[in-house]
């Protein structure tokens, strides 16, 4: 399996790490938070280094309950950060986590990002798959309900089913993306979007079904909720428990694995491929 990304082909033969850059100030786990160029070059310096393949940059914070930015100033974000990426990392293959396609038109005209990582999955942006056909860039379609101020009161699924949904979801989306034109679509369930604890441990459990979707999988997991509030402990503390569900993940058929902490994601997979030669 290939992405085709801005004219270069991702082999997804062997599953790869897509490391977390975000330029808020506000997103759940502070590690994660970058606002000066030394420190935005540093963080992408070790995914690099590390093993990582795919940078995502994200100017909004989508955590539950997060306050809302301004078009203007997710842009302004973006373009900081972008430009001192390239400047130093001009071959990176970058991805832009935004569910706006204003700023998807941005940033890949003026940045060349060969990824739009939406987790609205195009609902909070009615022109956003049309923007992304037109772009021909990647897209990562995820399932959501609502808003990040919003989601966590959604979380009541048809028959107390979460998955029959969420695959439902993303099939139809596929669908209207692939008579767009949008060859290159990786999907993603959502775990930590509308979903509870135990729905998350579901989608998990039964990862492999949306192989079915015959499209690359990404598990973004990274230190979340349903990590530390199971273990009880902060997200700072979470790095333990991130490395096994990203296994897990793995188990289930997932080819990119969407992380904070690239160089033991990245050791994950190594530790993968080796169990799946026998």
């Amino acid at each position: 399996m290939f992405l085709n990304l801005n004219g270069r082909l991702l082999d997804l033969s062997s599953p790869v790490v897509m490391g977390i850059v975000n330029v808020t100030p506000d997103s759940f786990y502070t590690g994660s938070r970058f606002f000066t160029e030394k420190s935005i070059l540093k963080a992408v310096e070790e995914i690099l280094q590390n093993g990582g393949s795919i940078v995502d940059v994200g100017g909004y914070s989508t955590r539950p309950s997060a306050e809302p930015v301004s078009v203007n100033e997710e842009v302004d974000r973006l373009s900081n950060a972008l430009e001192v990426i390239l400047k130093r990392f001009p071959d990176v293959i970058l991805s832009v986590d935004t569910f706006r396609s204003k700023v998807a038109r941005y940033v890949v005209e003026n940045y060349h990002v060969a990824i739009i990582n939406d987790i609205g999955g195009g609902t909070m942006d009615e022109l956003m798959f049309e923007t992304v056909a037109d772009l021909g860039v990647a897209y990562v379609l995820m399932h959501m309900r609502g808003t990040p101020q919003t989601m966590q009161n959604l979380v009541q699924y048809e028959n107390n089913k979460v998955v029959p949904e969420v695959f439902s979801f993303l099939q139809k989306r596929l669908a209207q993306l692939h008579l767009l034109g949008v060859k290159d679509v990786i999907v993603d369930p959502g775990f930590g979007f509308a979903k509870t604890l135990e729905q998350n441990y579901e989608l998990l459990k039964k990862l492999s079904y949306f192989k079915e979707l015959n499209v690359p999988i990404l598990a973004g997991m990274s230190r979340k909720s349903m990590i530390y509030n199971l273990l009880k402990i902060q997200s700072e503390d979470a790095l333990t428990g991130t490395i096994a569900v990203n296994m897990l993940a793995l188990l289930g058929g997932a080819s990119i694995l969407r992380v904070h902490d690239v160089k033991e994601a990245v050791q994950v997979i190594q530790i993968f491929n080796q169990y799946c030669k026998y």
